[in-house]
Protein backbone atom coordinates (compact mmCIF):
# COMPACT_ATOMS: atom_id res chain seq x y z
CA UNK A 1 0.00 0.00 0.00
CA UNK A 2 0.98 3.32 -0.74
CA UNK A 3 -0.19 6.91 0.86
CA UNK A 4 1.48 10.08 0.72
CA UNK A 5 2.51 12.40 3.19
CA UNK A 6 0.67 16.01 3.34
CA UNK A 7 2.13 19.23 2.94
CA UNK A 8 1.71 19.29 7.48
CA UNK A 9 3.99 15.86 7.33
CA UNK A 10 0.82 13.99 8.37
CA UNK A 11 0.21 10.51 6.56
CA UNK A 12 -2.77 8.58 6.21
CA UNK A 13 -3.32 4.85 7.65
CA UNK A 14 -5.17 3.21 5.07
CA UNK A 15 -8.67 1.77 6.62
CA UNK A 16 -7.52 -2.22 6.08
CA UNK A 17 -4.25 -1.46 8.59
CA UNK A 18 -6.43 0.83 11.12
CA UNK A 19 -8.90 -2.29 11.21
CA UNK A 20 -6.53 -5.28 11.17
CA UNK A 21 -4.35 -3.30 14.42
CA UNK A 22 -7.86 -1.59 15.81
CA UNK A 23 -6.37 1.66 15.43
CA UNK A 24 -9.02 4.27 16.17
CA UNK A 25 -8.89 7.84 16.44
CA UNK A 26 -6.41 9.40 19.74
CA UNK A 27 -5.01 5.58 19.57
CA UNK A 28 -1.01 6.33 19.80
CA UNK A 29 1.27 4.72 17.32
CA UNK A 30 4.80 4.43 18.61
CA UNK A 31 7.44 5.84 15.71
CA UNK A 32 11.23 4.03 15.73
CA UNK A 33 13.80 3.56 13.14
CA UNK A 34 15.87 0.49 12.26
CA UNK A 35 18.43 1.40 9.38
CA UNK A 36 16.14 2.34 6.28
CA UNK A 37 13.04 1.37 8.20
CA UNK A 38 10.78 3.12 10.10
CA UNK A 39 8.42 1.09 12.12
CA UNK A 40 5.14 1.95 13.51
CA UNK A 41 3.86 -0.13 16.45
CA UNK A 42 0.32 0.84 17.86
CA UNK A 43 0.16 1.09 21.31
CA UNK A 44 -2.25 -0.15 24.05
CA UNK A 45 -5.05 1.93 24.88
CA UNK A 46 -4.17 1.51 28.49
CA UNK A 47 -0.23 2.07 28.69
CA UNK A 48 0.25 1.97 32.40
CA UNK A 49 -1.57 -1.32 32.40
CA UNK A 50 0.72 -2.60 29.86
CA UNK A 51 3.50 -1.61 32.06
CA UNK A 52 2.32 -2.57 35.16
CA UNK A 53 4.16 -4.92 37.34
CA UNK A 54 7.34 -4.68 34.76
CA UNK A 55 9.36 -2.31 37.11
CA UNK A 56 10.63 -5.07 39.41
CA UNK A 57 12.72 -6.19 36.97
CA UNK A 58 14.75 -4.78 33.79
CA UNK A 59 12.94 -4.13 30.69
CA UNK A 60 13.67 -1.93 28.17
CA UNK A 61 11.27 -0.41 25.65
CA UNK A 62 12.97 -2.32 22.63
CA UNK A 63 11.44 -5.64 24.68
CA UNK A 64 8.33 -3.97 25.35
CA UNK A 65 7.81 -3.60 21.60
CA UNK A 66 9.15 -7.03 20.79
CA UNK A 67 6.35 -8.18 23.41
CA UNK A 68 3.86 -5.85 21.39
CA UNK A 69 4.38 -7.41 18.35
CA UNK A 70 3.98 -11.08 19.35
CA UNK A 71 1.10 -10.14 20.67
CA UNK A 72 -0.55 -8.20 17.59
CA UNK A 73 0.75 -11.67 15.46
CA UNK A 74 -1.09 -14.02 18.16
CA UNK A 75 -4.25 -11.66 17.69
CA UNK A 76 -4.42 -11.33 14.31
CA UNK A 77 -3.98 -15.38 13.88
CA UNK A 78 -7.07 -15.78 15.75
CA UNK A 79 -9.12 -13.49 13.87
CA UNK A 80 -8.39 -15.14 10.83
Amino acid sequence: MTTKVTTRGQVSIPAEIRKRFHIEPESKIEWSTDGNEIRIIPLPKDAVAAFRGRGRRKYSGEQFLKDRQQERKKENAEDR
